[in-house]
């Protein structure tokens, strides 16, 4: 089980910004910019092409209402996606809140407390 579905299943906390049936939406807690969200499937496959196509349109679908919420939450220029890292075997997609290009590359990370953060999700909520 990887540390998304334990995330999913509520057995480590997270700052939530939605689920629905399929999918699920969190802040990251390393984020490279202020509102960085991560979006998965429920469903536990490791890579992004191994999804069916119904699940990775699902998926693409519900990061883009995501990041529409992300960009009337948090000012930037645009909402860079990506789909990297090695970490977590459970395909994800990172939306990125941008204004500089440093801000995708996981080596430039912020820092937000504990309150920032619950504060940015409910903001995020209330912009789906």
């Amino acid at each position: 089980m990887t540390v998304f579905t334990k995330i999913i299943n509520g057995e480590i906390p997270c700052y939530k910004i939605a689920e629905d049936e399929n999918f699920f939406a969190f802040l990251d807690i390393n984020p490279n910019a202020k509102g960085h969200t991560l979006c998965v499937p429920k469903q536990e496959i490791d890579k992004l092409f191994d999804l069916d196509d119904t699940t990775y349109l699902g998926l693409m679908q519900f990061s883009k209402k995501i990041a529409a919420a992300l960009k009337k939450t948090v000012p930037c220029d645009r909402i860079g996606m990506t789909v990297i890292g090695l970490e977590v075997p459970h395909a994800h997609v990172h939306l990125i809140p941008l204004n500089e290009m440093r801000e995708m590359t996981f080596k430039h990370k912020v820092n937000l407390t504990k309150e920032e953060f619950e504060v940015l999700a409910k903001e995020i909520q209330a912009n789906l």
